[in-house]
């Protein structure tokens, strides 16, 4: 079942699977999508220099699965998240 997304939705996933330390979990969580889909997504929606930008950036990179992280507390949180509406995410507490 393809999953229909609004073009801010969309802006949204492009944006955590850009962020260094949200999760893909995360973006599962609040989308719905699996890692793969999430790499789907992207090239689908990126030029493809940047999607290979992207890639090489994220291949490998610990702090995008929740799992293989080193820390537990000190969870970044970036300076314009207070401004990010509809994120799951970042409710619950």
């Amino acid at each position: 079942m393809k999953k229909e997304f609004s073009i801010r939705e969309i802006d949204r996933i492009i944006e955590m699977a850009w962020e260094d330390r949200t999760t893909f979990d995360a973006i599962k969580m609040q989308f719905g999508l699996k890692e793969q889909e999430v790499i789907d997504l992207m090239r689908r929606e990126m030029k493809l220099s940047s999607f290979k930008m992207w890639r090489k950036r994220v291949q490998g990179r610990k702090t995008k699965h929740l799992k293989k992280r080193v820390f537990d507390d000190g969870r970044f949180k970036c300076t314009r998240q207070r401004q990010i509406t509809h994120n799951k995410i970042s409710k619950r507490n």
